[in-house]
């Protein structure tokens, strides 16, 4: 079979949850896919340069963000200049790519966000445009932004693909959506017996062992977790939490200050010491850096946590699952792609702290919980999570639109 070379377009330079999807699945590919990455440089460069991915890193890539939880509004508005800013970089690293590594066969946005660089990159190149959609969406048949976002996705994309069925349902529905689930590479592994204490309540030689694994922000609900471990902690239960993930960024100076003022990110890392200090929950509560080998962390966990805001089941639920851990996530009306509510977790509502603290109550006070709902949520993981068999979906979309494009067309 023809190789089809493939161009990625990936706006994010941290690790995190859609840059280790775009990894499994550039890893998971058959040989007949050539991906080649354009990306900011960082911490994302660095681990795809190690993985033998070709990549060229840049400043930056435009975007434009209408996504549910972090589109513009207020002073957010004055993103928008750094966007312009990144026109330049865009631009030049798209001409690099063609400089290096000639023409492509199809552009691959790995996120909505973007569109801009990704019709850019489609005209430059004249191949088919494949666009992931990894974040809710505001709705597109309201506003002057969705209609615009809208019109430019019906001219410009020839395949959506959303990651679950949470995604798919904030898009218009009446939009060609393809759902090609995230995956996750894990061995496979005997059902987990080992649950310590089942039947007895947890003690301080054997705390439960509750996990929140992403990125040190706001959103992801990191400060709530904290928040729940005050709580755990004053009614007395063993129980030890476990923050897992990067500090996105630290903030000096006057340029940190004027982040901090108009909102657009905070220390995360240093809030998170300030309050396990003032809570004094410095044995309760620990911070763990970004990790490679997250399988080990999920291994030594009898529950995860994911209190986002962003009303959505991250990958650290399914990735937790491949160890038998059932999760507490903070969604609503969850699909059941994802999560099964008092099946494979606990849903929650968000910005909760005591919906977390008594989630976590109920599975200290019944510790065969976890193996019940464990197990459920390790058979859902194999089921929709499954790294090759969504390599294998994706691979198909690449197929089609190749065949399509190489199509002569007949004349009527």
């Amino acid at each position: 079979m023809r190789k089809i070379s493939i161009l990625y377009l990936h706006p994010i330079g941290a690790f995190g949850g859609a840059s280790k999807s775009l990894l499994e699945l550039l890893q998971a590919l058959p040989i007949q896919i050539t991906p080649h990455v354009i990306c900011p440089r960082g911490q994302v460069s660095d681990i795809f340069h190690k993985n033998n991915i070709k990549i060229i890193e840049c400043q930056g890539l435009t975007q434009f963000d209408n996504t549910l939880f972090s589109h513009y509004k207020g002073w957010r508005w004055l993103i928008i200049l750094r966007e312009v800013f990144y026109l330049y970089s865009t631009l030049k690293s798209l001409i690099r790519a063609k400089s290096q590594w000639g023409a492509f066969d199809q552009i691959h946005a790995n996120e909505l966000t973007t569109i801009p660089s990704a019709i850019i990159a489609k005209l430059f190149f004249r191949v088919p445009l494949v666009m992931h959609v990894r974040s809710l969406q505001r709705p597109m048949d309201i506003g002057v932004r969705g209609k615009l976002l809208r019109k430019l996705i019906e001219r410009y994309v020839d395949q959506l693909v959303a990651i679950d069925c949470t995604v798919r349902a904030s898009l218009p529905i009446d939009f060609p959506i393809q759902i090609v689930r995230n995956g996750f590479t894990s061995p496979a592994l005997p059902l987990r017996t080992d649950v310590q204490n089942v039947g007895k309540l947890f003690t301080k030689d054997r705390p439960l062992r509750v996990g929140c694994v992403g990125g040190l922000l706001k959103l992801k609900g990191v400060y709530d977790f904290v928040e729940a471990a005050r709580i755990c902690n004053q009614i007395g239960l063993a129980v030890e939490f476990i923050l897992v993930g990067e500090n996105p960024r630290e903030l000096h100076g006057i340029k940190g200050y004027l982040i901090k003022l108009f909102g657009f990110a905070a220390d995360a890392r240093a809030d998170l010491n300030n309050m396990i200090r003032e809570y004094n929950l410095n044995e309760q509560v620990k911070i763990v850096g970004f990790t490679h080998n997250v399988k080990t962390i999920y291994d030594s966990l009898d529950l995860l946590c994911f209190p986002s805001h962003l009303n959505a089941c991250g990958r650290p639920v399914f990735e937790a699952a491949f160890s038998h851990v059932p999760s507490v996530v903070a969604v609503e009306n969850p699909q059941e792609d994802t999560i099964l509510h008092g099946q494979t977790g606990i849903c929650i509502p968000a910005r909760d702290p005591k919906a977390i603290a008594d989630a976590v109550t109920f599975f200290y006070n019944n510790p065969e919980e976890l193996i019940r709902m464990g197990k459920a949520a390790y058979l859902l993981a194999t089921k929709n999570f499954d790294i090759s068999l969504n390599a294998s979906k994706m691979n198909d979309i690449y197929t089609h639109l190749q065949n399509r494009a190489t199509t002569p067309k007949v004349k009527t």
